[in-house]
């Protein structure tokens, strides 16, 4: 794959950026469909009836309207959803992103030739940050393939905002500052932020004119690790971004306001190409078993993380690794893909640096060090103990099942991923007795600046199938047919959503509208049925496919009393992450998890028994 990606190819990284087409509009008329459908699982049919007239109102009404108004702004953007969504689903939400909005995940290498072990931390460190600079080079010179569907590119604007990229908090709304240049741009920072014990040092990745090589970092890792277990712990500034947006922002101000130096330090952080954390701590993790790991990547200590870094590179003293990344700027796919290309190289390198050991006579690194009063010391420890204290409420079951995987799905002519999909509908129907309003994420990528759209799981299909596995006078060819039917259907939604025609983005377009307009709510917004079934993020189940390679994340749930989902799949097995809050007595992850392998068992038998 190295020789791949790095000859010269023909293809710049960015080169179709101008001529991939805009996001569409889908039709008044299809998304209405699609959404009363979607909301059928969860009504009465006197609920139901009720909720059809109010989109047959909206439909011939307000709604054709904001359609109209919706279509004049598209006409005028290549994605007219780019910067409502940003500031709706990130920007202006205000409550702690760190541990709110982030997605974490270990790096794989665990399972290889780098098996926890205590002393490995810093050797390790500068090998895998090597790569990770090598990436950057990758896209600096735009040498990094571009992503297609057979001949069809995909928008890679999501992989600019990889270095070099960090959110500012604001009082009301937040904003994302981007410093990364491709070579043909000009100037980009060439500099690293390393985090350990409080403390915040910085160096540059570039040495007359090529990058340093893993032995000068790890001098540079040595330097700072020795000075910070040598002398006292530093303030811990960066525990401030784990805090509620305004508090952040209203500290930041403060902290600007004390020196103006701050300001300078603030912005060489925001700018850096990454957060390499030190963290004390060793992190257990085993391939049948990520539980621990992705906690603690999750939840772990603020002052080594730096909550708005579009990346955080993070070490543990047993040589594990793994990232903490803000999801505004971008989705886990470019995390997916940079962290499926350092664990391909260390894989190559069988973990190990083969070039020379010569250590050049580079600058050491610098330590930025904050002016600081009693004011802010407070902020930041009440920001640590708040952190804290919501992080010890949540609850993660991330584990492996090994019997089979997508192999023996695809040999019985079952997608992998709506496999996985169906098996969660089947688990939460048994465990809670109730369908689960689920959001799958469906990339966009085709459109410029495309990101995401919502597959509604949750099906009546789905449905139909849960219920008649728990009818014992169901039959088993019955069964069959009704999870072939859910497989069908949920199939063609994903198509579907992925070619920009779901429900739930153009209907917070419409709703959106009419709040720019100053218009009152439509009634179909304030529907319960509009809630109940997910919508305005209400989704009890938020889950997302992380992809096919050895690489796993996490995320919160989306709603106090629902779960979070992520998952990956390999050719013999799946690698499920699943979260929940414990202060909510109804949901329990190792609960859910357990029933979603039963599921899988399940499932595989219906398609797989020799007598059918």
């Amino acid at each position: 794959m190295e020789n791949h990606l790095a000859k010269s190819t023909e293809e710049r990284t960015f080169q179709y950026q101008d001529s991939l087409p805009s996001l569409p509009v889908p039709s008044l008329e299809e998304t209405l469909k699609k959404y009363l459908e979607s909301v059928k699982p969860f009504a009465s049919e006197e609920e139901y009836k009720k909720t059809a007239e109010i989109v047959q109102k909206f439909q011939n009404g307000i709604g054709r309207k904001l359609h109209q108004r919706l279509l004049e702004r598209a006409k005028g953007k290549r994605n007219w959803l780019e910067e409502w969504w940003l500031n709706v689903a990130y920007l202006d939400v205000r409550i702690p992103s760190q541990l709110n909005v982030n997605f974490a995940g270990p790096s794989a290498h665990f399972e290889h030739y780098w098996p926890p072990k205590e002393g490995t931390q810093l050797e390790r460190g500068s090998i895998i940050l090597w790569h990770n600079l090598n990436y950057w080079q990758l896209l600096r010179k735009e040498k990094m393939p571009v992503h297609k569907v057979g001949n069809t590119p995909l928008d890679m604007n999501q992989f600019r905002m990889l270095f070099s990229t960090c959110k500012v908090p604001g009082i009301s709304r937040d904003s994302i500052m981007n410093y990364f240049r491709t070579e043909s741009e000009g100037r980009s920072p060439s500099h690293l932020a390393v985090l350990c014990r409080g403390r915040v040092f910085v160096f540059d990745a570039i040495h007359e004119g090529c990058l340093i090589t893993p032995p000068e970092l790890h001098r540079n890792l040595m330097y700072i690790h020795q000075k910070c277990h040598s002398e006292p712990r530093g303030p811990g500034v960066a525990a401030l971004t784990s805090e509620e947006r305004t508090r952040w922002a209203e500290a930041r101000e403060y902290l600007i306001g004390l020196n103006p130096e701050n300001l300078s330090l603030l912005e060489r952080i925001q700018s850096s190409l990454f957060v390499y954390s030190l963290e004390d701590d060793c992190a257990y993790v085993t391939p049948e078993d990520y539980s621990q790991v992705l906690t603690t990547l999750l939840t772990g200590d603020p002052t080594v993380r730096w909550g708005d870094k579009s990346y955080n590179l993070i070490s543990f003293s047993n040589g594990v690794f793994g990232c903490n990344c803000d999801h505004a700027p971008y989705d886990a796919m470019v995390m997916v893909h940079i962290a499926h290309y350092v664990d391909e190289r260390i894989l190559e390198a069988e973990g190990r640096w083969k070039g020379s050991e010569k250590v050049r006579d580079i600058p050491l690194p610098e330590e930025l060090v904050f002016t600081v009063d009693k004011k802010i010391l407070n902020a930041i420890s009440q920001a640590k103990a708040q952190h804290l204290k919501e992080a010890s409420d949540l609850q993660v079951a991330a584990h492996a099942f090994m019997s089979f995987g997508k192999m023996l799905t695809k040999k019985n002519s079952l997608h992998p991923d709506t496999f996985v999909q169906l098996a969660l509908q089947l688990a939460y129907y048994r465990l809670h007795g109730r369908p689960g309003c689920c959001y799958e994420t469906a990339m966009t990528r085709y459109f410029y600046h495309g990101r995401t759209e919502t597959v509604r799981s949750c099906t009546m299909e789905a449905v139909r199938w849960c219920q008649s596995m728990q009818d014992p006078s169901a039959s088993f060819l019955e069964q069959r047919q009704q999870m072939l039917q859910a497989f069908a259907k949920h199939n063609k939604m994903m198509k579907e959503c992925s070619a920009g025609r779901g429900c739930d983005r153009h209907l917070l377009g419409l709703s959106l509208i009419a709040k720019e307009e100053g218009l009152p709510v439509p009634e179909l917004y304030t529907d319960p049925l509009f809630s109940r079934s997910g919508g305005g993020g209400h989704f009890v189940l938020s889950t997302s496919l992380v992809g096919y390679f050895r690489v796993q994340g996490v995320v919160v749930p989306m709603v106090r009393d629902g779960y979070g989902f992520f998952y990956h799949i390999r050719d013999d097995r799946f690698v499920v992450a699943c979260t929940a809050w414990k202060s909510c007595p109804e949901t329990d992850s190792e609960k859910l998890v357990e029933e979603v392998f039963r599921a899988f068992y399940d499932m595989i038998q219906l398609v797989s028994t020799a007598h059918l």
